[in-house]
């Protein structure tokens, strides 16, 4: 009996969303590290294949589909032509996102739509497409890129908290009615880490104390610390894990006063 579980993805197949950069690029090349073969997806397609080259520096394979995930049928013609080119899709991770800080008494319906169809919409019906692949072959890992927004309040960004904490219990809903055909769904739920879409907020020396004051470990997270997580949801190192919501904040939701 191997009393460690494998924390490898060799011979895997991930398709990460929103992987030119950021989050999604981090663990795209997070994945290659582990042994996967990895599926891009982003609308910027140089993005995609910047990350492309690092993972085929590292000996893995990684195909670029440039695709618009607020697009139905975009998504639609590109999981049809992922199956097809290359079989079946063992990971899914979605993990596209965008956020607009407006106040809420000046949110638009343009804004609200937006933010709905990227962070939320995409999610599900990514998750149906590719989940309806996985049942057919016997199971698969679908991880949700969630956020501390979604268990706790912020003071900026409604609706972008408003599509993670559905988000996180979208997570738990697929988990219990797809767990029968060996599909594990779980979400990871960062707070602040250093991305290009956070730098100039992060440059802000109040609204960066603001946030360690909030942080049991007074730091930010820097992107290789999600791709330990990340890894774990999609290896055999958690075939007993599903419906779960991996906080990985510094100790921010469990902070008190």
């Amino acid at each position: 009996m191997n009393v460690l579980p494998s924390f490898r993805l060799d011979g895997k197949l991930a398709v990460i969303t929103g992987a030119g950069r950021g989050i999604g690029e981090a663990i795209a090349i997070g994945f290659a590290e582990a042994g996967a073969d990895v599926v891009l997806l982003s609308r910027t397609e140089s993005d995609l294949h910047n990350t492309a080259e690092t993972i085929h520096s590292l000996g893995q394979k990684a195909y670029v589909y440039p695709t618009d995930v607020t697009e139905s049928k975009q998504m639609d013609d590109t999981i049809n032509k992922i199956i097809s080119d290359h079989g079946q899709i063992d990971v899914l991770v979605n993990n596209a996102g965008m956020n607009i800080r407006t106040p809420a008494f000046e949110v638009t319906e343009e804004e609200w739509q937006s933010i709905m169809d990227t962070n939320l919409r995409s999610a599900f019906y990514l998750s149906q497409k590719v989940g309806k692949q996985m049942k057919e072959n016997g199971g698969g890992r679908i991880i949700n890129i969630a956020s501390v927004a979604g268990t706790t309040a912020l003071r900026t960004g409604v609706v972008y908290a408003a599509t993670k904490a559905a988000m996180v219990q979208m997570t738990k809903n697929l988990a219990v009615e797809w767990g029968e055909h060996g599909i594990q769904v779980n979400s990871i739920g960062p707070w602040y880490f250093r991305t290009p879409l956070t730098e100039k907020l992060l440059s802000d020396e109040a609204y960066l104390n603001d946030i360690l004051a909030r942080t049991p470990l007074k730091r930010v997270g820097e992107l290789p610390e999600l791709v330990g997580p990340a890894v774990f949801l999609a290896s055999d190192a958690s075939s007993y894990v599903t419906g779960q919501t991996l906080f990985v904040d510094g100790g921010m939701t469990v902070y008190g006063f």
